[in-house]
Order: C-alpha cells, then sequence, then structure tokens
C-alpha cells in the first residue's frame, strides 16, 4: 500500500475478499497489479464466470501470509496471463524477507532469495548451519528484523538467539540460493517416530482434479502418536470417497507419508485475510489402532 502511494499509482482496496467482486474490480479500474494469499488465487482461478470478465490488464500477482499450492501458481498464471510472484516473511520482518523476481529465474515451491541487506540462513536445533539442501530452521537478520517483543525480554532472547531471528518455518536451500519453505515447526506431524511436512501432503492433494483446497494435519493415535488426517475441500458437483483420496496420494508418496484419515468439508475455516486456520478445524476422534489403513 505505501509503495502504491509513493509512487501515485491508483490504489483500490476491498474491504472483505470476494472473487467475484474482485473480478469485477480488475475489470473496471484496469487493475496491473494484486496482492493476496493463496486461497484467494485459488478462489478467483475457480470462479465459475471468470472468464466473463476482462482481466488482461494483470501484470504481476504477488502473494504471501500461507504456502501457495504449485498446481494453484501455475493454474493461475496461465489462466491470467501474469507473473505471481511468491514473498516470504513474518510480522518480526517488517514483514517480508525475501521474494521471487520479475523477470529472474523462478523455481516452483521457492520462495526465492532474500532481500537487499537481508541474510537468510538454515540452521539445525544447535544453531548450526545445515549443508546445502538439507531441513532446518529459517533464521533472518538485517535491517528489517524486529528489535523485540514489547515488554517480554525472555521472548525476545529465545527469538533472537545469536543475534538472529528464529523463525519457527523449516526450510532448506539450494545451490543457487533460492529458499523452499517445507512447513512450520510447529506443524510437524510425527508418525511412528516419521517426521511427515504437511506441506508435502498437501502439495499432491492440490494436484487432485477434483479437490479444490486441503489441509492436512495431525490426529492423536494410540499406537503411533499421530496419525496423518486431511480435510479436503471438492470442486461443486464432484464427489471421492475418503479411500480414493488416500489411494490417490499413496501412489505418488512415501507410505507413511499419505493421509489414513480423510473427512470432507464445505469449506476450510479462514482468518480476515484469507488464510486457512487449521487449529479451527475439527478433526474426527482420536484414532485407535484399527482407524489406521
Amino acid at each position: 500500500m505505501n509503495a502504491s502511494l509513493r509512487v501515485g499509482a491508483t490504489l483500490t482496496l476491498l474491504p472483505k475478499f470476494d472473487p467475484g467482486e474482485t473480478l469485477e474490480i480488475m475489470q473496471r479500474d484496469g487493475v496491473t497489479h494484486f496482492y493476496g494469499v493463496p486461497t484467494m488465487y485459488g478462489a478467483l482461478l475457480h470462479h465459475p464466470g471468470r472468464e466473463d470478465f476482462d482481466t488482461s490488464s494483470l501484470r504481476i500477482c504477488i502473494t504471501g501470509g500461507a504456502s501457495m499450492p504449485v498446481e494453484v501458481l501455475h493454474g493461475f498464471e496461465e489462466a491470467f496471463g501474469c507473473e505471481l510472484l511468491e514473498g516470504y516473511g513474518l510480522s518480526e520482518t517488517s514483514p517480508v524477507a525475501s521474494s521471487t523476481h520479475p523477470g529472474r529465474e523462478r523455481k516452483p515451491g521457492s520462495i526465492g532469495t532474500p532481500l537487499r541487506e537481508v541474510e537468510m540462513k538454515v540452521v539445525d536445533e544447535d544453531d548450526n548451519e545445515v549443508a546445502q539442501g538439507e531441513v532446518g530452521e529459517i533464521v533472518i537478520r538485517g535491517h528489517n528484523v524486529m528489535k523485540g517483543y514489547w515488554q517480554r525480554p525472555e521472548a525476545t532472547e529465545e527469538a533472537m538467539r545469536g543475534g538472529w531471528f528464529h523463525s519457527g518455518d523449516m526450510g532448506r536451500v539450494d545451490e543457487d540460493g533460492y529458499f523452499f519453505i517445507v512447513d512450520r515447526k510447529k506443524d510437524l506431524i510425527i508418525r511412528g517416530g516419521y517426521n511427515v511436512y504437511p506441506r508435502e501432503v498437501e502439495e499432491v492433494l492440490y494436484e487432485h482434479p477434483k479437490i479444490r483446497e486441503a489441509a492436512v494435519l495431525g490426529v492423536p493415535h494410540d499406537q503411533w502418536g499421530e496419525e496423518i488426517g486431511a480435510a479436503v475441500v471438492l470442486h461443486d458437483g464432484d464427489e471421492l470417497s475418503p479411500q480414493e483420496v488416500s489411494e490417490y496420494v499413496k501412489e505418488r508418496i512415501a507410505a507413511y507419508k499419505y493421509p489414513r484419515l480423510v473427512w470432507f468439508m464445505d469449506d476450510l475455516p479462514k482468518g480476515p485475510t484469507g488464510k486457512i486456520l487449521k487449529r479451527e478445524i475439527e478433526t474426527p476422534s482420536p484414532a485407535g489402532p484399527g482407524a489406521s489403513g
């Protein structure tokens, strides 16, 4: 918003996101840049009246706030003929730390490279930098990082260990310095001693042509500690059974990662910005030994 004001651009603000109204305003105002979270792009892509609106003015769209499913990213770019850039950051980093950049190589699933004068690296539990390609916690240092939490010195000390802000996000970095988010550290599912990152499973679910939205989370289990559960929203008029969903994922991912527990919802709970709120998803009763497939 501030960047738009600085350059004297026309800025249209929506008090509440509605895909139909958004498409109408894009056409009315000749919108060239759009900013939203992944669920908004999915809603625009799958809106039944999308082709009735002229959105050819769109050049660049930017997403953040949550992980963007690769299938949604590719589908949106193809449908709208624009470039979709993914950024990453937190409130503590004011709020952007890295991004993919216009006209530069973009890698599917990557949050790009750190912004100018911002440093990022991936560390283990002892804050030692991990080898390239290995998964660890993303830490950030730069002019964009907060000084601390207001009147919470202990929380500040924990988050800012060694002068680096600890994001709580698990990720990896490749040979070109591109970062990839694996998942939130606190969202990690441990099933029978194996680590399962929900985002990896969600990426596979989003590839299914009948699935509109999906959220993967751990469900308490007597034998395995946690079972992998998937809350799924289908496209209007489509039908699937829980077993079909499980089998679809099982064929495309390691055997211990596919969801044994699948349930369908009309919609996933979302916050004011459209982010999916996993904490508000009602899960089935804790599973016993016989509930696992």
